[in-house]
């Protein structure tokens, strides 16, 4: 039995359209729950959240990781599916992400994810390739994930410490960490073409509400990319300088080069955040139980 997670953030009426896709699944999920972190009240999921249909949880401050915490942690099933608030599931991804679970060593299935334009390709990566492409056509073990289509095991998840919180803004590489840590508590990762959905990519709402990472002087496009390289790819200055190469020197900032001193203020704001958050500790899930700051969700608020 699998509970359906959305994480949404002022995206109005598409995650509606989601949570109706998902109702005509064949088979229909066990449960959804939308974790709702827009400013204002969505009516149609309110309704919804009122007739029984779906659990709604409401957050007063946007956090991704936060969101699919309190999802974990409010589900009953053993297993839970995230999927982003902007897709178009294929009809049978619950079958797809059940019958991969029926496998006790795999602790979480992430499954295809085709962005607009994409088909099917097949790619020869190495299984911890940090930008594996979720468009391919072929099932394998993997160490990368990506949360828009995301099945996990609820039990081992949480037990790992769920997502980690200190991941901030757009959360850029909390899926990675926490596909690392599960992993390394003894968990293996599939990765499902059969269970595939479409990404619509909205270009408002959602991560689209924190601006464009190319110009922005905001950290939180990048904090996420150094916190992960503090815990995982050491030592951190060799990795921002692959980083800045990669996300600095490109076509689009040689057309427009107006936007490189921004760019590397956001950049230099995300190292000094990543530092700081680091040297506080990571923000997980108690393995003994819910945080201490976790609020009851049977009822939306």
């Amino acid at each position: 039995m699998i509970t359906v997670a959305i994480p949404t953030y002022n995206r109005g009426a598409i995650v509606a359209e989601t949570v109706r896709r998902l109702f005509e699944l064949d088979p229909p999920p066990e449960a959804i729950i939308v974790v709702d972190q827009s400013v204002e009240e969505n009516k149609a999921l309110a309704a919804w959240h009122a007739e029984g249909r779906m659990q709604l949880i409401r957050l007063e401050k946007p956090s991704i990781p936060r969101a699919m915490n309190k999802a974990l942690l409010a589900a009953t099933t053993p297993v839970v599916l995230f999927v982003d608030d902007d897709v178009e599931p294929a009809a049978g991804l619950i079958g797809a992400h059940e019958r991969a679970h029926a496998d006790d060593a795999i602790w979480a299935v992430v499954g295809q994810i085709l962005q607009p334009g994409e088909t099917p390709q097949h790619h020869d990566q190495p299984q911890d390739d940090l930008e594996f492409h979720f468009n391919h056509d072929t099932g394998r073990f993997v160490t990368n994930v990506m949360a828009g289509n995301l099945s996990v095991k609820r039990e081992h998840a949480i037990n790992a410490g769920g997502f980690d919180e200190n991941y901030t803004g757009v959360a850029y590489r909390f899926e990675t960490d926490f596909a690392l840590r599960l992993v390394a508590a003894g968990g293996r990762i599939w990765f499902s073409p059969e269970a595939g959905l479409r990404h619509l990519k909205l270009s408002s709402g959602g991560l689209r509400s924190y601006g464009d990472h190319r110009s922005s002087p905001s950290p939180a496009h990048s904090s996420g990319d150094y916190y992960f390289a503090i815990h995982h790819r050491p030592p951190l200055f060799r990795y921002a300088l692959r980083r800045l190469r990669r996300n600095v020197v490109t076509r689009y900032h040689l057309a427009h080069p107006w936007t490189i001193p921004t760019k590397l203020i956001g950049e230099l704001r995300g190292w000094v955040l990543a530092r700081r958050l680091a040297r506080g500790g990571r923000r997980l899930i108690a393995r003994n139980g819910p945080r201490a700051d976790h609020v009851p969700t049977g009822t939306a608020r």
